[in-house]
């Protein structure tokens, strides 16, 4: 059997690599959120033609969902006809902007030395490709004989997925009672089955002061000195903390096992109308984005009550220290137990088709697991997909030929065992 669905993988190589480049060439950047139907198309009337039932479905009313920008998902589902088990390949179709830097054509879908290069080859239309193949590959051998298998093509996973898998998940799309097994194609190298992620807590805080004539800055309070003494006592006493603490959870890169905080952007004063121009002001306002990222072994309340004990001791030391925390989103970490069916049959799977055994890792970022978690309820999900982490959303982004037949390969024999219990 395994033999069957590796020499199919292999003499779809051709159509595999055109599909990745068409999905490239799609140029569905988020924001805003453009082009979302043409991809889900692409997938969705290939797949029909193999014999899948495919639904499209607009996340009305969901986060950033417009006319303009609507946002658009698609599953495609085949059923055998008898009963057992499903299992659900999950890949979103939004990209990030190119930015700066490429030397190719980040649209163009080329082809050079074995590599594909373009914006989302790697983050994760490769993915998607290469899922496609699978499931075709399993249909055109006829080893869908139980249960059933599906892939979807979702919204927004780069800015949170509430318009994509958190939508479908809260309509009832990812859960227990249609789906079993979920592989999320994420670029993790050829060896490395992702189990989950640690959590995220960001936060706007805000410094408030009194305004003033610049020239006069006494008559004022300056909000922006305020947080500059927050920013130090992260500086002196946050930072040293979190750099002491380190997960048991084999994240990587090993960087991202300690706690981490990232201050996201900050802004203070009347804005500036006119370039160049400086605002005569004493700023009364200053607010501060932060981005915790927080252990399998830490709590929520234990990160918020971190951040709140060092502001309260500065209301306290500083005269006139005012100021304000609003949640921005809260995701708890996400660990499947690598003993689980799914990660059991994607290591297997690694280690027939790239020869060497599989690592169990988790991811130093959230990605759409924590919805088919937290919100479906479906906990065997692992993340597998062709492409290098290192290489998502920089320039001259690439997927390897090689690994996207590899991937593929994975992610077929791997469902063939999950479909089949392992026998």
């Amino acid at each position: 059997m395994s033999d069957r669905l590796r020499a199919r993988i292999a003499a779809k190589e051709v159509e595999l690599v055109d599909l990745c480049r068409e999905l490239v060439r799609v140029p569905s950047e988020n924001p805003p959120g453009r082009d979302y139907r043409r991809v889900c198309e692409l997938v969705g009337e290939r797949l029909r033609r193999h014999g899948f039932e495919v639904t499209y479905l607009r996340a009305e009313g969901a986060l950033a969902d417009s006319d303009r920008h609507p946002r658009w998902n698609a599953i495609a589902r085949f059923e055998s006809g008898r009963p057992g088990p499903t299992v659900h390949f999950n890949s979103h179709v939004d990209v990030v902007a190119p930015g700066e830097g490429w030397t190719r054509d980040p649209f163009g879908g080329e082809v050079v030395d074995g590599r594909l290069y373009g914006r989302g080859s790697c983050d994760m239309k490769g993915g998607l490709a290469a899922s496609v193949a699978a499931v075709e590959a399993l249909v055109e051998e006829g080893l869908v004989d139980a249960g059933a298998v599906e892939v979807s093509a979702t919204a927004d996973e780069e800015s949170g997925g509430h318009a994509g898998v958190a939508w479908l998940a809260e309509q009832g799309w990812f859960s227990p009672h249609r789906i079993d097994h979920v592989i999320i194609p994420e670029p993790f190298n050829r060896d490395l089955v992702c189990l989950g992620h640690r959590g995220v807590w960001w936060a706007e805080i805000e410094t408030r002061g009194h305004i003033a004539h610049g020239s006069m800055p006494f008559q004022g309070d300056c909000a922006v000195r305020h947080m500059a003494a927050l920013v130090d006592a992260f500086e002196r006493e946050l930072w040293p903390r979190l750099q002491a603490r380190e997960t048991a959870v084999p994240v990587i890169p090993p960087g991202a096992r300690q706690a981490t905080l990232n201050l996201a952007a900050v802004h203070g004063g009347a804005p500036e109308f006119i370039d160049g121009l400086p605002t005569p002001l004493v700023p009364d306002r200053c607010r501060l984005t932060v981005d915790r990222r927080y252990l399998q072994e830490e709590t929520k309340e234990e990160v918020v009550a971190e951040i709140t004990e060092l502001l309260e001791r500065l209301r306290a030391e500083r005269e006139g220290f005012a100021c304000a925390v609003r949640e921005m989103m809260h995701v708890p970490p996400v660990a499947n137990d690598p003993r689980a069916a799914t990660p059991q049959a994607v290591a297997r799977a690694v280690a027939e088709v790239e020869g060497k055994a599989a690592r169990f890792v988790a991811s130093p970022g959230t990605y759409d697991q924590k919805h088919v978690h937290h919100i479906g309820g479906v906990t065997d999900c692992v993340a597998y997909g062709p492409g290098h982490l290192h290489l998502a959303h920089q320039p001259d982004e690439y997927v390897e030929l090689r690994d996207l037949v590899n991937a593929a390969a994975v992610m077929a024999l791997a469902a063939r065992d999950l479909l089949t219990g392992g026998a």
